[in-house]
């Protein structure tokens, strides 16, 4: 059951150092999210391993070239390569234009369904629903429409501890109705108690991605509690003005925001070019939250299954 961030693309608007920019992988239990598009991302997904083929959901933070100039050379390929499995792509309303330039002059041979979901929320607002998982979207702020993403696991279904089967004669439909939160009413009116027969057997896992944005104070709330944060930090202190001017965060900023939310776990990236070594970043942001990591080309944070005690 993995619940992993894949870090590729590092850099902010102008690659530099060998850093691309920004484009990461979800993954949730074998589901791919492909989080931002910038140039060069499918030569890092290739060489780092990642099928393009198994990626069914895009998801693009906002309509700034360093994460989204990638888009158009995926899809020639994924094409080329002969996809046929439907893809979606969501993303702000404005990427309608970008999508009908492809279409109108480089999707010859596309035999796949592109479909386009506009994003529009003011608060987290439910995008994706999957089978085990649910991808909510909220507002940043930056200096033009801009989008963060939470995945949360679904809560578990219940297990039945297996002593009980026997011992007390559990039935299919029993065992259905504990399984799903119920107690049960026996007909001679005995109680099994869901409290008793049953347990959650794990932890259900989170992780945010906040791209370009300015501190503002709701971000904290949004972000409570996940296990692994991704959170832009393109400046360090010293040029806090500028990051303040352009809509963006320090370093500090960053590590503000996973200590006021509680968060396990902070990886930044977005790194201007300005900073050929990004330890000073490392530096600033884990004097304010000890738990932060550089995010670098092809990186995996893992969030490993959190066993709850019986």
């Amino acid at each position: 059951m993995e619940f992993s961030l894949t870090t590729l693309g590092t850099a902010s608007a102008v690659p530099a150092n060998n850093r691309f920019s920004s484009a990461h992988v979800l993954n949730v239990r074998g589901r791919l999210f492909l989080v931002d598009c910038a140039e060069g991302c499918q030569i890092l997904l290739a060489k780092h391993g990642i099928s393009h083929a198994k990626i069914e959901n895009i998801l693009i933070s906002h309509l700034h070239g360093d994460h989204l100039f990638g888009i158009m050379p995926l899809l020639s390929t994924m094409a080329l390569k002969g996809r046929t499995a439907p893809l979606y792509i969501y993303a702000p309303e404005a990427f309608c234009h970008t999508l009908k330039f492809f279409r109108e002059y480089f999707a010859d041979g596309v035999k796949f369904d592109i479909n386009f979901i506009p994003l529009k929320a003011c608060g987290p607002e439910l995008i994706i629903s999957t089978r085990n998982s649910k991808v909510y979207a909220f507002p940043l702020n930056h200096k033009i429409e801009t989008y963060g993403f939470l995945f949360r696991e679904d809560e578990p279904e219940l297990n039945v501890y297996k002593e009980y089967v026997e011992k007390d004669g559990l039935t299919l439909r029993e065992i259905a109705s504990l399984k799903a939160g119920n107690d049960v009413i026996r007909d001679d009116g005995s109680v099994l108690a869901v409290e008793k027969y049953a347990y959650k057997p794990f932890e259900p896992r989170s992780a945010a991605y906040c791209s370009d944005t300015a501190p503002f104070p709701e971000l904290k709330e949004w972000v409570r509690g996940v296990d692994i944060l991704y959170h832009e930090a393109t400046f360090g202190n010293d040029m806090r003005e500028l990051s303040a001017q352009f809509f963006h965060s320090t370093a500090a900023d960053a590590a503000s925001v996973a200590a006021e939310a509680g968060v396990g776990k902070l990886v930044i990236g977005h790194f201007s070019s300005r900073y050929p070594d990004v330890n000073v970043l490392l530096e600033e942001a884990r004097a304010v939250f000890k738990e932060t990591y550089l995010a670098s080309e092809g990186m995996i944070f893992d969030v490993p299954v959190k066993k709850l005690d019986r």
